[in-house]
């Protein structure tokens, strides 16, 4: 039968060995198990060319007519630009008191006084929509879908555009 000394020491250790199993052992970072979602919408890249095909087919001649030149027809933006913009469109819809569910893409047309060589050129911006935000509950939101519009966020813009279609 072991003694009450030996006993203290099996359960200091088991004791140290948890410690040092809890601080020395990598934890799985807190969004391990979050997945990623398939957003509804997606189409191919062949229904993307379509799309673009329709496009040119239909609109390119009418726009690039009354442009009076080859116009833009497409705007990018870097990944970053994007995350960083919306991170920022939430955090100013939430401090103006609405809350941001989407974003609506425009088309536009920068003045004929626009500086480096935009003047006259279709430009897209990026707006955030949502609803203002409600304190309390009312059947009414349980009722009907929440009406979104276009917050009174800064837009998004400056992508660069391109007179380029979808790539062949």
């Amino acid at each position: 039968m072991p003694s009450m000394k030996k006993a203290s020491y099996v359960l200091i250790g088991i004791i140290i060995g948890a410690l040092a199993t809890y601080f020395f052992c990598p934890r799985l970072p807190e969004n391990y198990n979050d997945k990623i979602v398939k957003p509804k919408g997606l189409i191919t890249p062949a229904e993307a060319k379509e799309l673009n095909y329709n496009w040119t087919k239909t609109r390119k001649k009418a726009v690039d007519s009354a442009a009076g030149k080859v116009d833009d027809r497409s705007s990018s933006w870097s990944l970053s630009d994007i995350e960083n913009y919306l991170a920022y469109a939430k955090n100013q819809s939430d401090s103006l008191g609405y809350d941001m569910t989407g974003i609506r893409v425009y088309l536009g047309v920068y003045p004929g006084n626009a500086p480096n060589g935009k003047a006259d050129y279709t430009t897209m911006f990026i707006v955030p929509t949502g609803k203002k935000s409600v304190s309390e509950a009312s059947i009414m939101d349980i009722m009907l879908p929440p009406p979104t519009s276009d917050l009174p966020v800064n837009p998004l813009n400056d992508g660069s555009g391109s007179g380029d279609g979808y790539p062949q």
